[in-house]
C-alpha cells in the first residue's frame, strides 16, 4: 500500500541517528516519531515556488533524507508510513482538518495526514506532519495528555463541524472550541484514507491559487526548547513560558536564514527563484 519495498530505510534512520530495536513496537513507534518531528525539515517552498509537488516515494526520499529540504503533511506522512509498513506496524491513515484560526462553524478544509497506529493493544495518534510537533504518539482515548514537547497537547472526543463528533488535539491557549486555557489545532476522523486520497488532497494545497501555501512561503523547525517559524518575511521564535519574539527579516536574507536556523538546504538556482519571489511578493504587500 506505502511502498515499502522502494524505501531506502538505512538511509532514513542514519539521518534520525537511530540505530536502535526495529520491531513494532509502542517503544519504537515513540523514538522514530520524535527523531523524525525533530530531525526532518518542515516546508512549503515547492507550493510557493513550483505550485507542485511529488508525492511518490522516490521523490519524497530523495528531497526528504538526501538533499536535506523540508516539506509538509502530505510528504512526512508518506515516508513514515513506508517506513511503519515495513517495519511490520499496522495502522490506518486519516486526514484532518487544521482549526488554527477557524473554528468547528467554519471548518477547513481536510488537508492534514496523520496515522492512527496499533501497538500494545491500543491505537495511538501519530502526526509526524504538523512541524509544531507533536513528538510522541498519542493514545486514542478521550482525555489523552501529551506533555514529551515544548507544549502539552490534549486529545478529546467533542463535536467537531455543524453537528459531527470526532477526535479534536487542543494544545495552550483560548478558543471557542476548546477547555478552558486550550485552542483547537486540528480534528480528524477515523475515516481511513489511501495514498490516491491524500494525492487530491495534496494537489489542492500544492496547486490551488488560494492556497496559503501557494501565496508565501512558510517553514516551521521545532526543537526540544523552542519552535521556529517563517511567515513569508516574518521570523518567529517561541520558547515556553516566554512572550513570542517576531522579526522582520529581506528577501535576500532568507536562503542563508533557511540554512542556518531551518537547517534547510537550497542550491544556488533555487535560493535565487525563492528571493526573487519573496521579493515581488514584499512588493505586492
Amino acid at each position: 500500500m506505502w511502498n515499502s519495498d522502494d524505501l531506502g530505510l538505512d538511509a532514513y534512520l542514519a539521518l534520525l541517528g537511530y540505530d536502535g530495536d526495529r520491531s513494532p513496537t509502542l517503544a519504537t513507534l515513540r523514538t522514530l516519531q520524535r527523531a523524525h518531528v525533530l530531525t526532518v525539515r518542515w516546508d512549503t517552498l515547492d507550493s510557493f515556488l513550483y505550485r507542485r509537488v511529488r508525492l511518490d516515494l522516490a521523490s519524497v526520499q530523495d528531497k526528504l533524507v538526501r538533499r536535506g529540504r523540508g516539506g509538509y503533511c502530505f510528504e512526512h506522512v508518506t515516508l513514515f508510513a513506508a517506513v511503519l509498513e515495513r517495519l511490520g506496524f499496522a495502522f490506518t491513515a486519516v486526514s484532518g482538518r487544521v482549526q488554527l484560526g477557524a473554528d468547528s462553524a467554519h471548518p477547513r478544509p481536510a488537508t492534514h495526514a496523520m496515522l492512527l497506529v496499533e501497538a500494545e493493544g491500543a491505537r495511538w495518534l501519530v502526526d509526524v506532519g504538523f512541524g509544531a510537533g507533536p513528538v510522541e504518539p498519542i493514545e486514542l482515548v478521550d482525555g489523552a495528555v501529551s506533555e514529551a514537547g515544548p507544549w502539552p497537547l490534549l486529545l478529546r472526543w467533542q463535536e467537531i463541524t455543524h453537528g459531527s463528533s470526532g477526535w479534536a488535539v487542543h494544545g495552550p491557549g483560548e478558543g471557542a472550541d476548546g477547555p478552558a486555557g486550550w485552542k483547537v489545532r486540528q480534528v480528524f476522523t477515523e475515516n481511513p484514507q489511501y495514498p490516491v486520497d491524500f494525492a487530491v488532497g495534496n494537489h489542492y494545497v500544492a496547486a490551488y491559487e488560494r492556497s496559503p501555501f501557494v501565496v508565501r512561503p512558510f517553514v516551521q523547525r521545532l526543537r526540544a526548547d523552542r519552535l521556529d517559524t517563517l511567515d513569508a518575511l516574518t521570523w518567529g521564535t517561541e520558547r515556553p513560558g516566554e512572550p513570542p519574539v517576531r522579526e522582520a527579516v529581506r528577501p535576500h536574507e532568507v536562503p542563508k536564514l533557511l540554512d542556518d536556523v531551518f537547517g534547510i538546504r537550497t542550491d544556488a538556482e533555487e535560493a535565487a527563484l525563492l528571493v526573487r519571489r519573496l521579493a515581488a511578493l514584499a512588493e505586492r504587500a
